[in-house]
């Protein structure tokens, strides 16, 4: 899957061909990834697949996952001028939007650290770019929600509006859907949760609560159903997410770690 993503990737920058390479032949070359800000280092996965694709010798300073200032050199490269060159966009474009994502993912985990409350990505990432995003919240800290529809089953607010006895569903839903599949049930109300609760789910999402609201359910779970997963969502920010952690949810999941990413600066410079 990697391997087709840089595929597409330098086929889209390079079309039919780097019109550099028909003036002259290659030279031996070198560069280096220098930072510009500050970040967290998501990429080098990719990148090392796309080295190996162009032939291209890469050397990590810093490795997914580590913290850089401005001024570190983040790797360096050596081939010859055409692979170097027609590479360059590629190599940047893939660092620069997983370490932003990383960067950013970082920050909310350092917040809500100290409540041991995890932080969780959502399915909210762009067309084509799931996997590619998903690897880029692991690298600031955080952990994958569910990838698709296939891997566990989510009834939202959408969903119970066709659902008329919600005890029985998700008594039918556990003979068909595979035995390690967990069921979540979205929930914008105590009502509901407790709803949800009482009809065996394995996670309940409070939706769109207030940090007050989350409390109560909180407190209901840990009276009634102790073993149930309780996830807090919607609109959550930095600046909000610690009145969330503090509430006593096991996770908290949040879109803005990818849709609200601003790019960080990686300069590739040629010696």
């Amino acid at each position: 899957m990697i391997e087709d993503f840089v595929k597409d990737a330098l086929a889209e920058d390079i079309g039919r061909g780097d019109l550099y390479a028909l003036v002259e032949p290659p030279v031996d070359a070198s560069a280096v990834v220098i930072a510009k800000s500050s970040g967290v280092l998501a990429g080098e996965k990719y990148v090392n697949v796309l080295c190996r694709m162009q032939n291209i010798t890469v050397k990590w300073l810093k490795h997914d996952k580590a913290s850089f200032v401005k001024g570190d050199v983040i790797a360096t490269f050596e081939a010859d001028s055409h692979a170097m060159l027609s590479s360059e966009r590629t190599i940047l474009d893939m660092l620069l939007h997983a370490s932003s994502i990383a960067s950013l993912t970082q920050k909310y985990v350092d917040i809500i650290k100290p409540y041991g409350t995890k932080l969780l990505d959502t399915r909210k990432t762009r067309p084509l770019l799931r996997v590619f995003e998903k690897y880029a919240t692991r690298c600031g800290g955080a952990v994958n929600h569910r990838m698709g529809l296939d891997d566990s089953l989510m009834i939202k607010d959408t969903h119970l509006k066709t659902i008329k006895n919600l005890e029985e569903y998700i008594a039918k839903a556990r003979e068909v859907i595979p035995f390690t599949a967990k069921i979540e049930i979205e929930a914008e109300t105590l009502f509901v949760a407790e709803q949800a609760m009482r009809a065996k789910c394995d996670i309940v999402m409070c939706d769109n609560m207030t940090p007050a609201q989350v409390e109560e359910v909180v407190a209901f779970r840990d009276a009634n159903y102790p073993h149930i997963l309780l996830e807090a969502s919607g609109n959550i920010s930095l600046d909000t997410i610690e009145s969330y952690a503090k509430t006593g949810v096991d996770a908290i999941s949040s879109g803005s770690l990818i849709h609200q990413a601003n790019w960080i600066d990686l300069s590739m410079k040629m010696d």
